[in-house]
Order: C-alpha cells, then sequence, then structure tokens
C-alpha cells in the first residue's frame, strides 16, 4: 500500500493534543485536529486509516508491518490503549466515507482487527464501520470476495463475535450474511451426507441459508482435538441464528448418510475434504439435548470407527468428536450411549475417548466410576422387564424382547385379539410415533448384545453389589432384566451363600425352592463354576434344561481350564495352545471383544508386543505370543502387507507393571530391551484359578473360532498346500475343553431329536447316518468325514443347502456358533437323498454308485 508521511504527522498532533480522559465519539468531533483530519485529501485518510489500524496490533515485528508503521510505533511518546481508542474512533468517522480500498487492503484492515482482541471492551466503533464499509463496495461494485479476503472475514467472524452481545451482534450479522452471499454453501459433492446438504440448501429460506452458511463456516475451522470454550460460545450464537429445531432435523437427515458410498469421483471412503466440518457439526451437538440426535451421533461413532480392509479406521477424528459430544450432553441418553460405545466399539484410541468421557460424567454426576456404566443402560421406555405397551389410536402396540437379539411388534385390537401386521389406521396417523418404535427396536438388539458381552466380561472383576442396587440396575431394570433373570446368582447375607436364578416372579435354587432371608443387607455377585462340586453343576445344567431358560452365554455350561501336568512341567509357560495357525484378522476382531489389546503384525522390519490383556485388579498381564507366517508378499498378506495368518505359541503371566515383550513381526522370539523391571514370567501354579480358567478360556476362543482348520475349504492346505497336515490334523483331531462342553451337550439333546435314531457318538465325531452314506462330524471343528474311507465333505456355512430344521431346537446358551452349525449339517445329512446342493450332491453321489 502507499503511504504519505502527512498521516505520521497528523497522527502524532493528535496524540498530543487531545486530552487522555476524554474517549467518547461524539467529544472527538469537536477537537480541532479531528476536524482536521476530516478535512484532508482522501489519501491522507486513507493512510490515516491504515496507521491506525496496524497500530490495533501490538506487535510491530510482524513482517506484513510497513517499514514506515514500525518505525512510528518505536518513536510514539505513549502507546497506552487509552489513547490508542482516540485514532481509531476518527478513523470510524473516516470509514463512514467511500475510500478506493482495494479486496486485498479490505483483508489487511480485517486482519489487524482480528489480531486486536484486547480493546473490545471500549466497544470500539471501528467493527461495525469497517463491516458496513466492505458491504458498501461489495454492493455497488458488484465484486466477488476472493479467497483472502473470504479467509479474513472468517477469521475475524470467529475470533471476535463471542466478545460481543446484545445490540453489538448485529454488525456480526451482517458480516455473516456478507460472507453467506458471496460464497456458495460451504460443502462440496460427492458424498452423501452433503450431496443431500447442498439439496436441503436449495429449500432453505434466505436466512437459512445464511445462517447455516456461517455455522458451516465455523465448523471447517474445527481442526483441534476438541473446541474452546471461545469457540463453542461463537457456535452458541450462530446455532440460535441457525435454530435448534432445523439444526436437529437437518442433522437427523445428514448423519446418517454419512457411512454411504461415495456419489462422486472421490475415493470410496474418502473423508478428508470434510472432517473438519463434520467434527464441528459434533461439537455443536454437545449444545443440544435431544435424544434422537444423541442416539443419531452414536450411530455415527460406530461408523466412523468401522475399519476398512487394508486401511483401518474409516474416520478416527469425527469418531472422537462423536465420544466428545456425548460426554458432554447431560442426559441420560447421552451417558447410554457412552456406556453403549464402551463394550460395543473396540478399536483403542476411541476407548481411549470413551474412558475419558465416561470419567468426565462421572465426575459431573459425583459417582463411582465404575458405577457410571450400568448407571448408563438405558430403559427405552419399557413398562416392564423386556415389555413397551403404547397407545395409537384405537390399537396397543407391544414390543416385546423375544431374545438377546431378537424383539417382536404386534398390536392389540380394540377387542383384544392381536395381530402382527401394522394397521393402516396407525401408519396413516401416527406414522412418526411408529418409526420410534421400530428405532427402539433397533436400539435394544444393538444394546442387548453389548450388554451381554459386559456381564460375560465381569466374572474376573468379581464385582459385588448391593441387593437393592442389583435389583435396581439388573433383575427388574426393563432392559437388563431379560438377561439377569436367565443368569445364575451368588447371595450372600450374614456369611451365608446362596445360588438362584429367577423364575415365576421369584429367586429360586436349583431345585426351585424360593431363596428366603435376602435383605438389603445382602450382597449379589456372578456364579463362577469354578472349584464347584461336580454335583452342582450338573444339577444347574439340567435345571436351565428342564425349564428350558437359555442362557444369554455359558455359564452353567462354562468351561473350566485346569492346570494341566504339561503346564506343571513347563511352570511359567503354556504350550497348550501353541502351534496353531490361524486368520489374523479373525484373531484381531477376537481379542478387540474380549478386552485383549493386540497390533495387526504386517510384513516389515519392525517389532510387535504379544497380544495381551491387562488385570489391574490382579495386578497381572496375560500375553499370547504370535508371530506373522510366510515370506510371500501378496499371498501370505494383504496388498498393505498385513499377514493373512500368525502362528500361536506359548501363554505366559507378567506382574501389571513388568518391561514389554517385542517380537519381529515375522517372529524371532519375545524379548526385553534394555527395561528396568522384574523380566521373569509368574509361575502358573501362583495364578489364581479363576483368572487362569478365563484367560485360557479366551485364548482357546481364540484358536477355536480362527483356526484356519475351521475353514471347510482349506483342506488343501491353504496358499500352496502348507497347511495340510495341520488342517487335517486339528479338523479332526483331539477335542478341546469347549469342544467337550459341546459335546455333553449334544449328547442330552440328540436323544430328543427326529433323527436321534440315525445319530450316535463315536469319540470325537458325531455320526449320522443318511441313506446314502454315513458321515462323521468333527465336535470341535463341524467338519465332516464320510463313508467308506473317510472321505472329506466340504459343506460351506453359506450354502443354501444347509438344513434350517435346527434353528427352533432349544440350546442351554447363546454364543456357541459351531455346535449350531454341526446340528445345522446333521438334519441335513440324515436326510441326503433329498439334498439338492449341486456341490454336495456331487460329492456324496447316490447310493448306487456309494454301493449301497
Amino acid at each position: 500500500m502507499e503511504y504519505s508521511l502527512r498521516a505520521d504527522e497528523l497522527y502524532r498532533q493528535l496524540l498530543n493534543d487531545v486530552d487522555r480522559e476524554i474517549y467518547t465519539l461524539n467529544e472527538v468531533g469537536t477537537f480541532p485536529i479531528v476536524k482536521e483530519i476530516l478535512a484532508e485529501e482522501k489519501t491522507v485518510q486513507k493512510n490515516f486509516i491504515f496507521l491506525t489500524f496496524g497500530l490495533m496490533y501490538h506487535d510491530p515485528n510482524s513482517e506484513d508491518w510497513p517499514e514506515c508503521l514500525k518505525k512510528l510505533y518505536q518513536s510514539l511518546p505513549d502507546k497506552r490503549p487509552g489513547i490508542a481508542i482516540i485514532a481509531i474512533q476518527t478513523a470510524a468517522r473516516l470509514l463512514l466515507r467511500n475510500f478506493p480500498f482495494s479486496i486485498q487492503e479490505y483483508a489487511w484492515l480485517a486482519d489487524r482487527c482480528t489480531q486486536a482482541q484486547d480493546i473490545y471492551k471500549w466497544k470500539n466503533p471501528h467493527l461495525p464501520a469497517l463491516i458496513n464499509h466492505i458491504k458498501r463496495y461489495l454492493d455497488h461494485s458488484k465484486e466477488q470476495l476472493d479467497e483472502q479476503l473470504r479467509k479474513s472475514l472468517v477469521n475475524l467472524l470467529e475470533s471476535q463475535m463471542s466478545l460481543y452481545s446484545g445490540n453489538d451482534l448485529k454488525y456480526f450479522k451482517t458480516l455473516e450474511g456478507i460472507i453467506a452471499d458471496q460464497v456458495e454453501f460451504p460443502l462440496q459433492p460427492g458424498e452423501a451426507w452433503s450431496d443431500r446438504a447442498l439439496a436441503d440448501s436449495q429449500t432453505m429460506t434466505d436466512p437459512q441459508r445464511i445462517a447455516w452458511t456461517a455455522l458451516l463456516l465455523h465448523c471447517q475451522t474445527a481442526s483441534a482435538g476438541k473446541p474452546s470454550k471461545k469457540w463453542l460460545k461463537t457456535a452458541e450464537s450462530l446455532l440460535a441464528e441457525v435454530g435448534q429445531e432445523l439444526f436437529i432435523e437437518s442433522l437427523l437427515e445428514w448423519f446418517p448418510l454419512v457411512d454411504k458410498q461415495n456419489t462422486g469421483s472421490l475415493n470410496e471412503w474418502n473423508w478428508l475434504q470434510h472432517q473438519d466440518t463434520l467434527k464441528g457439526l459434533l461439537w455443536c451437538c454437545s449444545l443440544v439435548e435431544n435424544a434422537k440426535l444423541t442416539r443419531a451421533i452414536s450411530a455415527l461413532a460406530i461408523s466412523t470407527y468401522k475399519k476398512i480392509p487394508g486401511v483401518g479406521p474409516r474416520a478416527i477424528k469425527v469418531g472422537n468428536a462423536c465420544v466428545w459430544s456425548l460426554g458432554q450432553i447431560p442426559s441420560d441418553t447421552a451417558l447410554s450411549q457412552l456406556a453403549f460405545l464402551k463394550v460395543k466399539v473396540k478399536f483403542g484410541t476411541a476407548q481411549i475417548g470413551i474412558e475419558k468421557a465416561l470419567n468426565a460424567t462421572a465426575e459431573r454426576l459425583n459417582v463411582p466410576r465404575d458405577e457410571i456404566e450400568e448407571m448408563g443402560v438405558p430403559a427405552y421406555g419399557l413398562t416392564d422387564v423386556g415389555q413397551l405397551e403404547e397407545t395409537l389410536g384405537e390399537f396397543t402396540a407391544q414390543l416385546n424382547i423375544t431374545g438377546t437379539t431378537t424383539t417382536q411388534l404386534v398390536w392389540i385390537k380394540p377387542d383384544g385379539k392381536t395381530q402382527k401386521s401394522v394397521p393402516a389406521a396407525v401408519k396413516k396417523e401416527f406414522s412418526e410415533e411408529l418409526k420410534d418404535l421400530k428405532a427402539t427396536a433397533k436400539d435394544i438388539q444393538k444394546m442387548l448384545p453389548a450388554q451381554r458381552e459386559r456381564i460375560d466380561n465381569l466374572f474376573l472383576e468379581q464385582k459385588v453389589w448391593p441387593y437393592e442396587t442389583w435389583k435396581e440396575r439388573y433383575l427388574n431394570h426393563p432392559l437388563m432384566g431379560t438377561l439377569a433373570r436367565r443368569i445364575i446368582w451368588r447371595f450372600n447375607t450374614d456369611n451365608k451363600t446362596v445360588n438362584g436364578i429367577w423364575l415365576d416372579d421369584k429367586i429360586v435354587d436349583h431345585e426351585s425352592n424360593p431363596l428366603s432371608n435376602l435383605n438389603p443387607d445382602t450382597t449379589v455377585e456372578l456364579w463362577h463354576s469354578i472349584e464347584k462340586s461336580t454335583e452342582e453343576i450338573l444339577a444347574w445344567r439340567e435345571w436351565l434344561e428342564q425349564h428350558e431358560i437359555q442362557q444369554p452365554f455359558k455359564q452353567a455350561h462354562r468351561e473350566v481350564y485346569l492346570l494341566t501336568d504339561a503346564e506343571r512341567n513347563t511352570n511359567v509357560y503354556s504350550n497348550r495352545y501353541a502351534a496353531h495357525i490361524i486368520k489374523q484378522h479373525q484373531f484381531n476382531a477376537l481379542c478387540a471383544a474380549r478386552g485383549w489389546k493386540n497390533q495387526l503384525r504386517l510384513m516389515v522390519d519392525g517389532d510387535y508386543p504379544p497380544a495381551m490383556k491387562m488385570l489391574p485388579k490382579w495386578d497381572l498381564r496375560v500375553e499370547f505370543w504370535v508371530e506373522g507366517v510366510g515370506d510371500n508378499y501378496g499371498t501370505d498378506t494383504n496388498e498393505t502387507g498385513t499377514y493373512l495368518y500368525l502362528a500361536t505359541d506359548q501363554v505366559r503371566f507378567y506382574p501389571l507393571t513388568a518391561p514389554q515383550r517385542t517380537a519381529h513381526a515375522s517372529g524371532g522370539g519375545y524379548a526385553t530391551w534394555g527395561e528396568e523391571g522384574s523380566d521373569t514370567p509368574i509361575e502358573l501354579k501362583e495364578i489364581p484359578p479363576l483368572v487362569l480358567s478365563e484367560l485360557m478360556r479366551d485364548v482357546d476362543l481364540f484358536v477355536g473360532v480362527a483356526s484356519v482348520a475351521n475353514d471347510p475349504t482349506w483342506s488343501d492346505g491353504g496358499p500352496e498346500g502348507r497347511y495340510v497336515n495341520y488342517w487335517h490334523e486339528y479338523s479332526f483331531g483331539e477335542l478341546s475343553e469347549s469342544a467337550n462342553t459341546r459335546k455333553e451337550i449334544l449328547q442330552r439333546l440328540i436323544p430328543r431329536l427326529k433323527i436321534a435314531k440315525q445319530c450316535s457318538f463315536e469319540d470325537k465325531f458325531l455320526v449320522v447316518q443318511g441313506e446314502i452314506r454315513s458321515y462323521k462330524i468333527h465336535l470341535g471343528s463341524g467338519n465332516i468325514l464320510m463313508s467308506p474311507n473317510d472321505a472329506y465333505l466340504c459343506i460351506v456355512r453359506k450354502q443354501s443347502a444347509v438344513d434350517k430344521s435346527s434353528e427352533n431346537l432349544f440350546l442351554p446358551f447363546e454364543g456357541d456358533n459351531v455346535l449350531s452349525i454341526i446340528l445345522s449339517k446333521a438334519f441335513l445329512l440324515a436326510d441326503d437323498k433329498k439334498i439338492k446342493d449341486p456341490t454336495i450332491i456331487s460329492q456324496i453321489g447316490t447310493k448306487s454308485n456309494v454301493g449301497g
């Protein structure tokens, strides 16, 4: 910019002539020096404005300060704000006139105001004067904002708006209008949610569009880990302009579309262009308390933490913003969604954020941290345990929880009869209420499995509840009661312990005798089969079968893992689950579900810690040693270099704070590197039986589910046939503890089935006699051998030919997939002559060509 020395002279004279105690604009206009400035030519006046705005920024070393301003600043006799305000008021009077400022000069002036936050308290008129000047210029010149001026005005809005209130805000609304009028709706097409938002913007009124534009521009600045108080204060003002109703209505439409496939030329899951905007919108959500929006935030969090194969979580920063927002919303719904995310989301970084949010909520509510997740379980409006009733016109909607993952919605007509289809009158007159009911059913179907996992992981916590607290949070809780009433509990009253379960509105023992003496002094904990007598365990199993009560997880039938002679010999490690080949990604998912920490191993020159689980209550850390297998990139790895398979090794226990061991990705032994502390593992005989049993059960699960031997298509040994021997040895080998439990259940169940006469047990197999062949189904892997020569029969789970006759059979617990597969295959093969699947028929042949 050009500079006039005359402006320097006038500025100095102004400071010398003006009484320092006079600050009001009206009085300033009476000063002779101000009159002289107002009478100067426009070039001098324009330079006076530059000088004044420049001196508001108290850092003369800034690169964008002209040298003449720096020199003037250094030579001024008094640089107190009280003196500068007189010059600012004079400059504001000058801005009431028209000056030929360029776009670049407007940007420079706006930047000075942005950086001069310390003078807002004097309610100076320079901001509204500058804003109005820019508006007049744009209105008359018809020029468009360039990127530099747009950015400067957005920064000005961000930095100053939170400092003003009342009537002063009207100037910032003018600024919002300038930005919004001159800038297109600040979203890019190509993503399903942004496409919808852009379409919505076309139907908005001008004030709505301007308000949304200003808010979205603010959201684009959400680059930090969490918002500052100033950011939120600005957001609150901008949100008020949009209006909470429109804000909620819009986000309920936009958020569910965020996880949809991109619609334009973007990469399938490329969110980079809108991540900050989404973060900002989520931060704004912390200022709004609405149950529907809160649930939408939770659903968005799950979507953003979902992993893309070879890439990882889709949008960690957006997910973290979801968690932060839920932690700030002061509602039971927000707490319940955090509790849900705690058990649903397994991603490590997410868990850290969720834990922080739960801690903050616990502190805000002044309750112990370990109570907060139980307190956060929602009732979903259920009017009784497992049931919701709501009257809609002449009909009563009845939502029943029928299982851990299933619900049923029925309609009671005025005459008391029921129907499953939605009445036409309800569809027409109560569409929103119907939509809410269906949403509630979906929420319940997601929440119950998550709560089941949480309870199943409580055995190691040895948590104890006061009786009344337990009844409130579990037994009589409308949602949790559907799980708690299928679980065996221990009740301790006056140092006397009894075990019981819910039946016919009372708590009974395994002989169905009601428990007495349960009172407010009674304590409650989970029943575990460890160190229980065989008679007691069998009694509970028989009771469950007699009353056809399906437990939400294995409890009465829970496997117990005791120390073996081999483990006593190895002393400090177990080889019980060594030398298996497992699928890495499946193993990693199972680790997350059971609370273990694990890292995916890549074919790189790097070290990795073992899979591990921390047990603070026991001051222990358990490690399961694994290593990548194979050295053929692209065959033994996916396209990102992640190993597809792992080889398993030892299980060890260490003190919680013991140095961390690592091993090379492709193996070579675990070791510590120069860390202090004990590197000696704990002897297995020193591990408490409950801990040893539960952790070995986890490892058994990892191998039992993720082993390649469970894949029926792997009979050829996988890549290059390298694992053919392992596949056959494991697929038809000795039974593990979980497989032995499965055998016991089938031995009790099979005699009750219509195919009982065709079934028998032979060591490790369920033998099924079909009309064409005889089949041996392995009770561990579920794989099949056929007579007469033990030929392998491959039946893939997804084949339509798999029989569905077993789907309605009573099973004493949920969660054993292999048990369901074995029963399904048994029903299918018992009637093998009716099989229509050509792949199976080609393997079993016909009765004639088998020789029958």
